[in-house]
């Protein structure tokens, strides 16, 4: 390793990415699955935004949060995966100082956004299923739109503070990152001076949006599973839960791989530093991948005007 990575200095000029330590000899075949994966989400968002967009029977609030949904997954998905490919496949580990910074305020703004989105999609499950009959003079299109502004101003603000508190802190240690992309804690680690705010400060935000998040969806799924058990019959019990199923799967697939790879990275060290860079790219990954097919199969006009794409397409 070059004498640059260890000399003094308050602030690098380039940072270097490992990709995965301990396995940089299967990054070639790990790159198989990620660039899979990031294919079909690629394709499966922007699938779920053109069906939208063109179907104006699909212009209601559910589908307005599906594409905002989609937005960001798109963004997180590629916020990390073209870095991470370039490591595996050309060896192009450097990243510039500010691009990492970039990096990490996108990644983490994006991630608290998406969280935001669950919210206000939990929020539209619940009016139309516990008040169907004032569900389109609640949720309007002013109303999602406010809606949609909250979530982008809270990532954005909560999040700000990150790159802020990186840029200053002075990194004479090494400018080696020990992961695929530019995680908040992963850079601040590198520098030589106490990183308390930084850390709590991360803490805080990760506490704060998750708890409330996922109180505020379990209270809405809460009144929503009462309102199901209160139906009459069991084929309007399950009809009904049919059109929850799919929100909670996504709900799933997003906070598990989250708050795994949140608590391990901070509290267990016991964990191989290869599993965990490995979890913390499924995060960004599988959730982008799974919601686009989650809401395509379960969705039947979604699922149906799919469909008619492709039969008129092939007559």
């Amino acid at each position: 390793m070059s004498d640059a990575n260890t000399t003094d200095f308050t602030n690098p000029s380039t940072f270097i990415l490992l990709g995965i330590p301990g396995l940089e000899a299967a990054h070639i075949w790990l790159s198989i699955p990620f660039f899979t994966m990031y294919i079909i989400a690629v394709l499966g968002n922007f699938t779920i935004l053109f069906i939208v967009k063109v179907e104006p029977s699909l212009h209601g609030p559910m589908y307005y949060f599906l594409c905002m949904l989609a937005v960001t997954d798109l963004v997180l998905s590629t916020s990390t995966l073209p870095k991470m490919l370039s490591i595996f496949w050309f060896n192009s580990r450097e990243i510039d100082f500010s691009a990492c910074l970039t990096q990490m305020y996108v990644l983490h703004c994006f991630s608290v956004m998406e969280s935001g989105i669950f919210v206000a999609m939990a929020l539209d499950r619940y009016v139309a299923i516990c008040d169907p009959l004032r569900h389109s003079t609640i949720l309007t299109n002013t109303v999602v739109a406010k809606i949609g502004l909250a979530v982008v101003l809270r990532g954005s603000i909560l999040v700000l503070p990150y790159p802020f508190l990186a840029r200053r802190w002075p990194y004479c240690r090494t400018n080696i990152i020990p992961h695929s992309y530019c995680e908040h804690i992963a850079v601040v680690k590198l520098a030589c001076a106490i990183i308390r705010i930084s850390s709590y400060y991360g803490l805080f935000v990760a506490m704060l949006v998750t708890g409330l998040d996922v109180f505020f969806v379990t209270m809405s799924y809460t009144q929503i599973l009462r309102a199901i058990f209160s139906l009459p019959t069991k084929d309007a019990r399950l009809k009904t839960f049919g059109t929850c199923s799919s929100h909670l799967c996504a709900i799933l697939a997003f906070y598990i791989p989250a708050l795994f790879s949140f608590l391990t990275h901070r509290f267990d060290h016991n964990v191989p530093l290869h599993f965990h860079v490995i979890f913390a790219n499924l995060y960004l990954l599988v959730p982008p991948m799974l919601n686009p097919i989650i809401y395509g199969v379960r969705n039947k006009e979604i699922r149906g005007r799919v469909l008619h794409l492709f039969t008129h397409k092939r007559t």
